[in-house]
């Protein structure tokens, strides 16, 4: 039985879990056999962007990274929000160029997300990880053909079932980010939000797995 970790920052290597590890361009470990790669808003230094962006187009040829992110639009931080968009946008780009999904960071810029990826035309996956929001937003990216993938929320956040159960099961992701929780531990809660089996929802986040990232998950 494979558990899909969509996203997280440390490798475990468990046994029957696929973990997609979360890297930096300047803190790459190319032995990890499953991993994303991007600029985060937090993180981007105006004078390194366009060596990041270097380092990240030729690990996209890498068949270890699947996915470009986390990368996205903090309004909550410090650094101007026309810069993020720029870094962001760069990063969409290579992933339209090498058709690799986007593991997407954002923090109370869900509009503007909206309006890049309408704008740039996008057709690769696009996911919002650590999903938090209300119903209301779930459903506007949803419409809009992003995926929401949940973790510590199904935890922390009173009513976040309700949220969880509105999204549709060809749209939902696991994962386990930054927590100190087992990714089986949310695959049990989501599983018992959903009043499933943890083998059905095991299904359901391997059938995304496969359509989204195009590979067969054994």
């Amino acid at each position: 039985m494979i558990f899909f970790n969509l996203h997280t920052h440390q490798f475990t290597n468990q046994k029957g879990i696929l973990e997609l590890v979360n890297q930096y361009p300047q803190e790459l470990d190319s032995s990890i056999p499953n991993y994303s790669i991007g600029i985060h808003p937090w993180y981007i230094v105006q004078e390194r962007i366009a060596i990041d962006l270097k380092i990240i187009e030729s690990k996209l040829k890498d068949a270890s990274c699947l996915a470009i992110g986390e990368c996205g639009l903090d309004k909550k931080v410090q650094t101007p929000l026309d810069l993020q968009q720029e870094v962001f946008e760069r990063q969409l780009v290579l992933a339209e160029k090498y058709k690799k999904p986007v593991i997407i960071h954002c923090v109370a810029a869900f509009q503007e997300l909206i309006a890049i990826k309408k704008k740039l035309k996008l057709s690769v996956p696009m996911i919002v990880h650590g999903f938090s929001k209300n119903i209301e937003v779930a459903n506007q990216l949803v419409k809009n053909g992003f995926y929401l993938s949940f973790g510590k929320s199904l935890f922390q956040i009173n009513d976040m079932d309700l949220v969880f159960n509105s999204v549709p099961n060809d749209r939902i992701f696991l994962e386990t980010d930054t927590i100190e929780k087992d990714i089986k531990a949310v695959y049990e809660i989501a599983s018992k939000y959903r009043n499933l089996e943890v083998e059905e929802m095991r299904v359901i986040i391997s059938h995304n797995f496969n359509t989204v990232f195009n590979r067969i998950n054994k």
